[in-house]
């Protein structure tokens, strides 16, 4: 169960449509029809369910990249883990190397070395494909 400690989370999006969005000062996305997935962390107050449940809202100030991607795509469930470590850029480097899925290049990651914590994909990303590359805990989040 998703508990108000910290850990690392993978936020499932799904868009319907093309669209252009305005992503703050990092820029315009062209979003299409499929899935996307934005790996975070969470180790602030309220940890995971915290965070999680604020991407899931609508209405809130906007802080981070996917705040502004939220008012154009729809969250259909998150991943998560409660390790005490850091996973973000470990699960961010698994999912670049998935087959199907490809990064926005630069979103997410101004603060890191890696290319993106945002990906795209066509279909479902697979949970069981992730996984069993991540390692580890990672337990499924849908919202009701």
């Amino acid at each position: 169960m998703m508990q108000s400690k910290p850990g690392t989370y993978a936020l499932i999006l799904q868009s319907h449509s093309n669209a252009t969005a305005q992503i703050g000062r990092w820029g315009v996305l062209e979003l299409e029809p499929g899935y996307y997935v934005y790996v975070g962390s969470a180790f602030g107050p309220g940890g995971v369910r915290a965070r999680v449940s604020r991407h899931f809202r609508t209405l809130k100030a906007k802080h981070w990249h996917v705040d502004y991607l939220r008012e154009f795509v729809t969250p259909v469930a998150a991943w998560y883990s409660h390790d005490p470590v850091r996973l973000e850029h470990e699960w961010a480097r698994v999912l670049h190397d998935m087959p199907g899925v490809s990064p926005v290049q630069g979103f997410g990651c101004s603060d890191c070395a890696c290319d993106a914590h945002l990906f795209r994909t066509a279909r479902v990303p697979g949970f069981r494909r992730f996984t069993g590359l991540a390692g580890g805990v990672v337990e499924v989040y849908k919202p009701m």
